[in-house]
C-alpha cells in the first residue's frame, strides 16, 4: 500500500469530508482515507497496482473540489463544496 498526502480546496462542512471520503472509497484499490476539514487535506492509502494519484484527483474533482498533491492544489471554479 502506497500512501498519498493531497490538498483540497473548496471543502466548507463535515458534509464535504463525508462526501469526498466516500469518492475515494469508490475507487478499487484505495484503502484507509482520512480527510480533514481544518487542515484542507486528505491521506490516502491505496494499492498503486489498482489505482494511481491521477483517478484519486479526479474522484475529488468529479465530487466539486480541488485538489492538488501537497500545495499545488488548484481551486475549483464557482463557489465548490456540498453546500454551496
Amino acid at each position: 500500500m502506497h500512501t498519498e498526502h493531497l490538498k483540497i480546496t473548496g471543502m466548507t462542512c463535515g458534509g464535504c469530508t463525508t462526501k469526498i471520503t466516500r469518492a475515494l472509497k469508490a475507487i478499487p484499490g484505495v484503502g484507509g482515507v482520512n480527510v480533514s476539514l481544518p487542515s484542507e487535506d486528505a491521506t490516502v492509502q491505496y494499492d498503486e497496482k489498482l489505482t494511481s494519484v491521477d483517478q484519486l484527483k479526479m474522484a475529488i474533482t468529479n465530487a466539486g473540489y480541488g485538489v492538488g498533491s501537497d500545495s499545488s492544489a488548484k481551486k475549483p471554479e464557482g463557489k465548490g463544496g456540498c453546500c454551496g
